[in-house]
Parts: structure tokens; sequence; C-alpha cells
């Protein structure tokens, strides 16, 4: 392929390309280019919202260019301001390395990770003297500092903003000046900091990277981006088959937003597959069923997505629940347990907000019983059945 074919190829599935004519220049240099993807490690794991910038980040690296994946150890400790409407809890070193510890591992389901290049930004940023820092500090003015949204509106309401918030955007600007990156990847909500980072490459007179964003991905309620906290993730640790079953529990119109977002599908294929919905030329069920089975293909396996598949075929179409996964309940023999607690140790939720989420709406029911009380004791009995939103089934076993 040309520079412009490869540039037509890394565009799919990108939000805004900063600017294009610098992208395709350095394309067209045909140099190895260093791609740097910063992430602070605020949770030991990732989800599929994470996979969006990471299989774009994988494409790079595919076509042979070097793949920075730089672990914010200093800046986690600060806290990313984006779109808080207060201060944000600077973790503690020890929740930093607890987290980092799962990344690489769970990053390796994307890219190849012999082929990636793991940095941390505490070594260049600790070493920072008050000399440095000052010098950093005069490079950007307050007013621009401050014109960021999140900023602008913490100041307009009145609501305090630390100073050390103020200094995120130009740490993490100068991770791209300690790597001389050429380009960085990350959601649109980054778009300030990425910007810093190619001001701040130009003042230290270096070539200025260029910045690629990647559209958020909406969580599985459809309304909040996917985000641990909000309890409304599909884990990229979660098993198959119930990634798959988290998939198809989303709404029609969310599924559109997954095939452009998650599988790069065109405005005008999706516009197609609608069309023939409303011609009755396919059913939505079949097209969520391949928007499923293609993303598990693509961030599990071929055979994870066939065999997941078919379980579900089985399970919620024919009704053979003797498909449905089977749980070791042997800690809860002849005693009660809360159902927050059961649904964490089945591993439907990996958080008691999620597991909130789902009983409020009434998507938990105990062998077709609904539960929508959140303190709600249970007593579980051999091969009950435990539903989970619309298309995940646990099999209660007391195995002897």
């Amino acid at each position: 392929m040309n520079a412009k074919e490869i540039f037509e190829q890394l565009k799919k599935g990108t939000e805004q390309i900063l600017p294009e004519a610098d992208f395709l220049k350095k394309l067209e240099s045909g140099r190895r280019l260093k791609i740097k993807l910063g992430v602070d490690p605020t949770a030991a794991d990732l989800h599929l919202g994470h996979a969006v910038v990471l299989s774009k980040l994988k494409q790079f690296q595919d076509l042979g260019h070097e793949v920075i994946y730089l672990i914010g150890d200093f800046t986690s400790r600060i806290g990313d301001p984006t779109g808080r409407s207060k201060t944000r809890p600077p973790l503690t070193e020890e929740q930093i390395h607890e987290n980092a510890k799962t990344y690489f591992e769970q990053v390796s389901k994307i890219l190849d990770r012999d082929k990636i290049t793991i940095v941390y930004n505490s070594h260049w940023l600790d070493a920072l003297t008050i000399k440095d820092m000052v010098k950093l500090c005069g490079k950007v003015t307050v007013a621009r500092i401050i014109e960021r949204e999140d900023f602008s509106k913490r100041l307009h309401e009145k609501l305090p903003i630390g100073f050390h918030e103020l200094l995120y955007p130009l740490f993490q600007g100068y991770d791209s000046v300690a790597l001389k990156s050429d380009v960085e990847l990350g959601g649109t909500d980054q778009t300030f900091n990425l910007i810093v980072g190619r001001d701040l490459q130009e003042q230290y007179g270096q070539e200025p990277q260029v910045v690629m964003t990647l559209p958020l991905l909406p969580g599985l309620d459809g309304v909040n981006k996917m985000s641990k906290s909000l309890g409304n993730i599909i884990g990229l640790n979660d098993a198959a088959d119930q990634a798959y079953g988290k998939l198809m529990s989303i709404s029609d119109d969310l599924m559109w937003q997954y095939y452009k977002i998650l599988l790069y599908k065109t405005e005008s294929e999706i516009a197609e597959y609608k069309s023939d919905v409303v011609g009755n030329k396919v059913h939505p069920m079949d097209l969520k069923k391949k928007m499923a089975h293609d993303i598990i293909a693509k961030f599990w396996s071929a055979d994870d997505a066939k065999t997941s598949q078919t379980l579900f075929e089985e399970m919620f179409q024919k009704k053979d629940l003797s498909h449905a996964q089977k749980v070791d309940c042997s800690i809860y023999l002849n005693q009660s347990v809360r159902i927050v607690e059961l649904l964490k140790h089945v591993g439907s939720v990996s958080s008691s907000s999620e597991a909130r989420r789902l009983i409020t709406e009434g998507a938990v029911a105990l062998d077709g019983t609904k539960i929508m009380d959140l303190n709600a004791q249970v007593e579980l009995k051999q091969d009950q059945h435990l539903k989970v939103g619309k298309h995940r089934f646990y099999t209660i076993d007391f195995p002897s």
C-alpha cells in the first residue's frame, strides 16, 4: 500500500486526525513512527471502551510502527480532571502498582506483546527539578489551561480546582516531549491534553505530534460512556460467552454504534442494515447476533465467537438451560446470601453499582422470580437458575 492508502485505512473509526496533512506527510516519509498511548492505571480491569483505542494501536503495530504503551504511574497520583466536576482523589503508589499489574496481560489480548514498548512516566517526571518545572509551566498560560471545558465549568459554578489539577495537561504533554512521539492516540475527551502535548513539543524544538482521537464507546446502559464505576461495562477479562450475552442485551439503537465504533462499519453500510430491517429482509436479532459474533471474534477469538453463539442459540432460542454456566456456590450452603454478593460471586457484575443498576431495572431473577430489593437475602438450592439481564443464565451448583 502507498501512503495515501495507509492513511485511509488508519483513518477508519477515528473521530479526528489533527492535522491530517501532517499525518500524511509523516506516513510519506517512510520512517518507523513512534505511536503513543498513555493510560493511567486508575482501575485494575480494562473493557471494550479501552479496546477502541487499542485496536487502532494494533493497526499501527501491524504496519511496523513502534507502539509505545505509556503507563501514567506519576500522573495517576494527580488524577486526570477530564470530565470531572470535582477534584479526583489521587491514588496511592500501592493502588497504582496493583492496578498496573494486570494491564499488560489484558492489553496483550489485542496487541502483540512482543512488539510493545512499555514505559512509565515517573521515569522522567520524578526527575524534574524545580528549575525544570518553572520552565515547563512557562510554556503555557493560565488562560490556555482554563479554556478546558471541565475547568471553565467549575470556575463558572464556583467549584474548587486544585492547583495540581492544572498541572495535569502539562505533565501529559511533557510525556510526548520525553518520548518524541510522532502520533498520540486517545478518546475524544482527551483532545485538549493531546493538543497540549503537540504544542509543548513545538516549544521544545521538536516536530509536533499528530493527534488522533477515537470515539467514546457508550456503555450497556446506552447513556453514559463505558465505565467500571458506572457498572455498564464488558470487561476484556469477561468469559467470551458472558461478553456475548452482554452484547446481545444492548438496545437495537446502541447496536448501530457498536457496529460503527468497534467494527468500523461505515455510515452507508449501517444505513443499508437499517433499510433491510425496515424492509423485513432481516430481523434485528440476526444483525445483533452477527455484531456480537464479530466483536467476540475480534477481541477474543474466532473459536470463542462460534462457541458463544452456539451456546446463546441453545439457551435462548431453543430454551435449553442445560448449557447455562454452572457456578460453585458451596460457600453459601445452608445459609442465605445477599443478592448483590451473589451476582459478584457468579461473575455477572464487576461492581456493586452494576449490580444495583440491574436489580433496580428488574433484570435479575432466581428461578423465574424477579428480585427488586437491593438488600434481598436469598437461600440457594441445587440447580436453581439465576438470570441476569436478558441473556445471561447461571446454574447454582453445590458439588459434592
